[in-house]
């Protein structure tokens, strides 16, 4: 699968921003019909590990995943969060990083590695276009709190 990237820009702080994005219980109520379970005791740290359960009764499929970086940003210096989806019918990793801007607010990069077990490689288009639009709602809505 290609790599997604999403650049997205926020007057809200690189803290206040991370806080709302690395909230991965809320990232379930972004996506339909999915909620997040989380696997490990808080707080958020390399070894995290938690669940997207997606679908409706029986027909399930779970994105696991797992902190495998955790730096929170600090002062002006960035922070940045690596995933590694540990699922068996989705795999890959995703990266959230956040930069605060010199003028004020910050700058989310989403990067994302997305591969779905049996997919044939000629729907790589869809499945990009789809989480673009997928992730990119996800983090307008979790930044809106």
């Amino acid at each position: 699968m290609p790599v997604i990237r999403i650049v997205h820009r926020t007057p809200a702080p690189a803290t206040e921003a991370w806080s709302r994005l690395t909230d991965w219980e809320r990232h379930g109520a972004q996506v339909p019909l999915t909620r997040t379970i989380i696997e490990t005791a808080p707080p958020t740290h390399a070894g995290t590990i938690f669940t997207a359960r997606t679908g409706v009764g029986r027909i399930t499929f779970d994105d696991r995943m797992e902190v495998v970086l955790w730096r929170p940003p600090a002062a002006d210096a960035p922070g940045l969060v690596r995933l590694e989806k540990r699922g068996r019918a989705v795999t890959g990793w995703a990266e959230i990083e956040i930069r605060p801007l010199p003028a004020g607010g910050s700058e989310v990069h989403w990067r994302e590695d997305l591969r779905l077990r049996g997919l044939p490689r000629a729907l790589d288009p869809a499945v990009a276009a789809a989480g673009r639009l997928l992730f990119g709602r996800a983090i307008v809505r979790l930044l809106a709190r």
